[in-house]
């Protein structure tokens, strides 16, 4: 089944559960209602977003300097760099690492780009010991599901099916509640973080000057994924870079609050490679730096600003549609919501994933809540435009919008009787409509006909 079936499915599946819409709609706008107030604390937002938009900007522009700083900063320091074109590069790579250390216990914390590459089910393919450490990634986890949010990847899942699972897989009470629910996981864990021979993290950020890497988290178990681990990996794309630590300030704040309106996170981190004189620490610090089509939106003038985005999920949750579809099963794409619509179909392929440029009413919320101020209803515009220019526009659409252009432009037509009208509507947009909603029907006189009435004239 083609991408956009998929999308489809899962639209008409969403669309029609009442229940289901009410709760996502309740949690997304309480995420936005947070942002709201944690974008109080800024004395003056507008320039904080302009401040961290060009540093992001300075970034694309200079890309290639910036990564080789980078990595230069990281050996100095005794890390080591490895470079990834692709999801199975990488996944080759981290292979070679396990293989090399003879590990077999390997922690891993949220990581984005980690689900982007498929690195748990490719690991237990290879029969590795992976556990996922994040509460609602360890959740996602168990349940065989993808995430739904990027910064809440659990909260589509009902209360009772995340009971019936916790209390199947490691004997939580079914009465238990969400504090009680944490608990029991955090002790199902815990000893995994001190037996583990590889520990695997993401990135929030990379300095570019000083070769370390910034993690943010609130549960603490980032921090523990590599604190007791041999070797420490993290996944990075390359798009992830600061200039120098005196930015970090600016962009852990405008994170924080824009993702679930708090001043800072509650962990703050900034680590690299374990130094000669210190005892404690991982081992090993490798750090895989994965392009897998970023190259490709960072070739596109017009487009490449999308690599600016900090993954805070405030786009996603003010935007109308993703309200209403959500999650990454239904997208299909590595990303959801409005900035996965727009760097989907630049990494992935524009012709298996171009239809993600139509699914948004160009409301612009996404790019009012940007706190890097990508301009995000434009570039999905761009991306609709680029359909257009690689012929990826069906016959029927093409069909359907020239008659429609041609009866706009036309008195004559315009003022056809309704029944006409209305019989034309349904030939060309009944389906697109859906079942699930009543077709509407034009009125039975057009406005000129009622002016000309109202004026006395024929």
């Amino acid at each position: 089944m083609h991408a956009q079936e998929r999308f489809i499915k899962a639209t008409k599946e969403t669309i029609v559960d009442k229940e289901y819409r009410q709760k996502i709609g309740l949690v997304l706008d309480n995420l936005a209602n947070n942002q709201q107030r944690g974008a109080l604390t800024f004395s003056n937002l507008a320039l904080a977003k302009q401040r961290a938009a060009y540093t992001k900007w300075k970034v694309a522009e200079n890309l290639d300097k910036y990564l080789l700083d980078f990595e230069g900063s990281i050996i100095r320091k005794g890390g080591k760099v490895v470079w990834a074109h692709d999801a199975q590069n990488a996944l080759v790579e981290i292979d070679a690492i396990i293989k090399r250390t003879q590990a077999t216990k390997i922690v891993k914390s949220k990581s984005e780009l980690s689900n982007e590459i498929g690195l748990v089910q490719h690991l237990r393919k290879m029969n590795a010991r992976v556990s996922e450490t994040g509460f609602g990634d360890y959740l996602i986890d168990l349940m065989g599901k993808k995430p739904f949010h990027t910064i809440l990847p659990a909260i589509d899942q009902p209360n009772s099916a995340v009971a019936s699972i916790l209390n199947t897989k490691i004997k939580s009470s079914l009465e238990a509640n969400q504090e009680e629910r944490a608990s029991d996981v955090r002790a199902e864990i815990r000893n995994q973080f001190f037996d583990a021979d590889i520990g695997i993290t993401g990135a929030n950020f990379l300095i570019a000057d000083t070769g370390l890497v910034a993690l943010t988290e609130n549960e603490g178990n980032v921090r523990l994924s590599f604190a007791f681990a041999k070797t420490h990996i993290i996944l990075a794309s390359i798009d992830k870079l600061l200039p120098s630590i005196t930015d970090l300030e600016l962009f852990f704040s405008l994170l924080s609050t824009h993702a679930t309106g708090q001043q800072f996170a509650t962990y703050n981190t900034v680590t690299g490679p374990t130094l000669k004189d210190e005892k404690e620490g991982p081992g090993e610090f490798i750090v895989i730096l994965i392009d897998n089509g970023r190259s490709n939106l960072l070739a596109t003038q017009d487009q490449r600003q999308a690599l600016s985005c900090i993954k805070c999920g405030a786009c996603s949750n003010v935007c109308p549609v993703f309200k209403i579809v959500g999650g990454h099963s239904a997208y299909q794409s590595y990303r959801s919501g409005p900035i996965g619509q727009i760097v989907a179909p630049l990494q992935q392929g524009f012709q298996e994933f171009q239809y993600l440029g139509n699914q948004s009413t160009i409301c612009g919320k996404c790019t009012e809540v940007c706190p890097v101020n990508i301009d995000l209803h434009n570039h999905l515009l761009r991306n609709r435009h680029e359909n257009l220019v690689q012929g990826f526009e069906k016959t029927g659409e093409k069909l359907a919008w020239y008659t429609w252009k041609k009866f706009m432009l036309s008195r004559k037509a315009m003022n056809r009787p309704a029944a006409i009208k209305n019989f034309t509507l349904k030939q060309f947009y009944k389906n697109e409509w859906g079942e699930s909603r009543e077709f509407p029907k034009v009125a039975d006189k057009s406005f000129n006909q009622l002016w000309r009435e109202k004026n006395g004239m024929k």
